[in-house]
């Protein structure tokens, strides 16, 4: 069997000066303390969370025994949907061929969708972005200058505008 010795290294530190400048200490002799920011309390919730519990848990019961004896809950009662709804609710209603009026919806959010993309894609190329800047300013300036400067342009502008608006809204 082999036996195998181990032997200490130490390192003695000497305070002489070596080419003029003062001794280095060792890392044991300064501590070092890196203090960090202390974070702000956590936010009370739990009072306000047990509240809004208690709440929730009435209206349940609530609505359980209104629906048990039958009447409507007067929350439910009492609330009106908006003018918007109502008026959308009975367009939808109005609409004979639901599935096409929806396949329309859904082509037009993808074509949402993939033009978002396109446009995205065009803004990174390097000069293209600022080239049609450039175009859009000057076909606005254009446009300012054709029918906004001038009183009769702009009165046939406007007058433009109503009957376009007339015909797609179909009132006379």
């Amino acid at each position: 069997m082999a036996t195998t010795s181990s032997s200490a290294l130490t390192i003695s530190s000497s305070t002489t000066l070596v080419d003029g400048k003062a001794p280095r200490q060792s890392p044991s002799t300064t501590p070092q303390c890196v203090s960090l920011p202390t974070l702000p309390p956590p936010p009370l919730q739990s009072h306000n969370r047990s509240w809004k519990t208690t709440v929730y848990c009435r209206k349940i019961a609530r609505n359980v025994m209104a629906m048990a004896t039958g009447e409507a809950p007067a929350e439910v009662a009492a609330t009106e949907l908006p003018e918007f709804v109502k008026t959308l609710q009975e367009a939808w209603d109005k609409v004979d061929d639901k599935y096409a009026v929806s396949s329309l919806a859904v082509a037009g959010v993808v074509a949402l969708w993939g033009s978002a993309g396109l446009i995205s894609a065009i803004d990174r190329l390097p000069l293209i972005p600022g080239v049609l800047e450039v175009v859009g300013i000057g076909y606005t300036g254009w446009f300012a200058y054709k029918n906004i400067v001038f009183k009769p342009d702009r009165e046939a502008l406007i007058r433009k505008i109503k009957e376009t608006y007339n015909e797609i809204i179909g009132s006379s």
